[in-house]
């Protein structure tokens, strides 16, 4: 367990000096949820902006952290070689593996405090009994982001997991139903939208969290299916070197 914790604060300290990295994982959904809540001009459906902002910030934060600050990170250790050196280190693989996505936690962890805090001081009321299913949400979609992250740092050159996780992110900050309601998109994108990871999370923590709306079984199956499905297709076609 000495070499687990002690790979879990040298990942923490990294995560901690990665500037650009933080800006994405913390920075952006933050200005979102800041910005879009003080200006309304987002047809959100709810009588609050914040009400609708605040879940869909929340799925922002763990697309994030365990897809872009993940596999961009993990995509250059792989490509500098550290990856092949830990693997064959005391530390072995399965206890890097534990302390990357233990990091991952800590670091939604904080997001989700901090981005709760801001969103209740902004007049955010959510609905208290829908804790638990989106606490369960947050966790499948750690594993679903967490998967397509690794899949791409395990199979892409360095530069390339950053630029593919970096445009995956826009495209699904902008379809998945975080900022804009799904209902508002043009029909055919909306489809394509709820069988990619993005749209079931945000609706189930959407569904969740504002009262009087609940979530369709089909964001659970979907994001269900993704949780499983992509960390064992990373796990299947991972290249440690």
């Amino acid at each position: 367990m000495r070499a687990y914790w002690s790979q879990l604060r040298t990942e923490l300290a990294l995560t901690s000096r990665q500037g650009e990295q933080l800006l994405v994982s913390l920075g952006i959904p933050l200005l979102v949820l800041v910005f879009f809540s003080t200006v309304d001009v987002l047809p959100t459906g709810t009588d609050e902006p914040v009400d609708f902002l605040a879940p869909g910030v929340l799925a922002l934060a763990v697309m994030s952290t365990a897809m872009v600050s993940l596999g961009i990170g993990t995509g250059f250790e792989r490509a500098y070689g550290v990856l092949k050196r830990l693997g064959a280190s005391p530390l072995g693989r399965p206890r890097w593996v534990a302390a990357k996505i233990s990091s991952v936690l800590v670091v939604e962890v904080v997001q989700w405090v901090l981005l709760i805090a801001v969103a209740l001081a902004l007049g955010w009321s959510p609905a208290a009994g829908g804790w638990p299913a989106a606490l369960v949400g947050g966790l499948l979609g750690t594993a679903a982001f967490g998967g397509l992250g690794l899949l791409m740092a395990g199979t892409l050159p360095g530069l390339g997991t950053l630029a593919l996780a970096n445009a995956l992110y826009l495209v699904l900050l902008l379809t998945g139903g975080m900022v804009v309601p799904l209902d508002e998109l043009p029909g055919a994108v909306a489809a394509v939208a709820r069988v990619l990871p993005a749209a079931p999370l945000a609706e189930v923590l959407t569904g969740s969290l504002i009262e009087g709306r609940t979530v369709g079984a089909g964001a659970w199956v979907a994001l269900a299916a993704w949780a499983v499905l992509a960390p064992a297709v990373a796990a299947a076609t991972f290249r440690w070197e």
